[in-house]
């Protein structure tokens, strides 16, 4: 049944059934067999992968979860935390102990000084939905989200929700897979109310320069426009490089909102912890709409959290362990034929998609050869089709100690090998294979 169907009733005195979903929602692909979001794709077709091959552990290099649960000092406040009577109470837009936690955790690490954290930092049930929220401060219909694109879709898919327009930014890599300002059509201009940057970024691992960040405040300052700049894996940088926050440049705060979560460089993707900082405007019109959202995560859970942010050796351990990875990873993926490069943050790997199998077999997009990776190889990984096919491999897969990685690497090696990899050209490719 299509997903704006209204069921006919069957007889006298039924009813119709539900509405016919909003159009905006419909138009999303929501309730007519589509998620919308391609992880639940993978996660469909890794479940039947295993499924047909019983006894065949799957190699998950796709969806970028930590392998490892959060440290037990925070595991542990959070046990003596939970049955304290004091905090059963609805925790709103946050508890003190968190938001000073963070804004010490944002001098300590990133040089940003924050005067007042109580009236400057809001938590939220993790950066999804803070990026769900910020389209509802900002978005009318016909207003404009300018969105980098290989990148995370949330804030793009809730502006389009609320009848805007997600303007995509491509990140190119013989650009930095830095957006372009300068090619935005001045009608689009004109619209625009936010700006998604995310560095080091999602999927491609690019940390451009300062003086990047400096041309971006820049140009929102002259458009009247709010950078989002989503800052997950801000503290996974490598090589020597500096953990970095817009919030250090000078007139950030006059136009930029910053995100931070503890998915990442704390092990507590399921914790579903983040918060926002900067503008102070912008701050206030997010806690507005997130208190008729939500009624705060757990007082718990953000007193454990704020117990993870004052123990920098958890991010210190997660980057020498994800530097150890990608040390193999890298080297690997050039061997195969991939045009691997170490990224300069995050966990992630970003490559060119091979174009088929030398037996003859076609790749459609980045897509398909993601499927055919499951189903022939019991590999998986993430496909990106948005500015040509590429494919990312991600340095969290399960894996105890550097020997156990050096098997899990030894093995993606020889099931990608055998498979006999094409690096041709995508366009004019024959139809593939079934």
């Amino acid at each position: 049944m299509a997903c704006n169907a209204v069921r006919e009733p069957d007889a006298p005195g039924q009813g119709k059934g539900t509405p016919a979903l909003a159009r905006r929602l419909a138009g999303a692909g929501i309730g007519g067999g589509s998620t919308g979001f391609k992880f639940e794709a993978i996660k469909r077709a890794k479940a039947a992968a295993t499924a047909a091959n019983p006894g065949v552990p799957l190699l998950d290099l796709g969806v970028g979860e930590p392998d490892r649960p959060a440290d037990p000092a925070v595991a542990a406040r959070l046990a003596r935390e939970a049955g304290r009577a004091e905090n059963r109470r609805y925790a709103d837009n946050g508890i003190a102990e968190f938001s000073e936690a963070a804004g010490r955790w944002l001098e300590s690490v990133f040089g940003v000084a924050v005067a007042d954290p109580l009236g400057s930092i809001v938590h939220g049930l993790g950066s999804k939905s803070i990026f769900a929220m910020l389209p509802l401060c900002y978005v009318d219909p016909g207003d404009v989200a300018l969105v980098t694109t290989p990148g995370y879709p949330i804030l793009a898919t809730h502006t389009g929700f609320l009848g805007g327009e997600a303007f995509p930014l491509p990140l190119l890599r013989e650009k930095g897979f830095e957006p372009d300002f300068d090619t935005i059509p001045a009608a689009v201009l004109d619209r625009a109310k936010l700006l998604y940057l995310n560095y080091p970024n999602n999927p491609t691992g690019a940390m451009p320069p300062r003086r990047f960040f400096g041309k971006a405040i820049d140009f929102a300052r002259s458009r009247g426009i709010l950078i989002v700049h989503d800052a997950a894996y801000a503290a996974l940088r490598y090589d020597g490089g500096k953990p970095f926050s817009i919030l250090s440049i000078p007139g950030a705060e006059e136009v930029a909102l910053e995100v931070h979560s503890l998915s990442k460089a704390f092990d507590m993707t399921g914790w579903r912890m983040g918060f926002v900082c900067g503008n102070r405007a912008a701050v206030a019109a997010y806690a507005a709409v997130k208190d008729t959202v939500d009624s705060g995560q757990f007082r718990a859970v953000q007193k454990a959290a704020a117990t993870a942010l004052s123990m920098p050796e958890i991010t210190a351990a997660a980057v020498e362990r994800y530097s150890r990875r990608l040390d193999l990873l890298v080297p690997a993926l050039r061997a195969l034929g991939f045009d691997a490069e170490r990224p300069a943050g995050g966990f992630y790997c970003y490559v060119r998609a091979p174009t088929g199998l030398r037996d003859g077999t076609r790749f459609r997009d980045a897509a398909h050869c993601a499927e055919r990776f499951v189903t022939d190889a019991l590999v998986s990984v993430v496909p990106w089709d948005d500015t040509g096919p590429h494919l990312r491999f991600s340095a969290t897969f399960e894996a105890d100690g550097a020997e156990a990685e050096r098997a899990v690497i030894g093995t993606l090696y020889d099931r990608l090998n055998r498979l006999g990899l094409d690096f041709g050209e995508f366009e004019g490719a024959p139809a593939a294979q079934a």
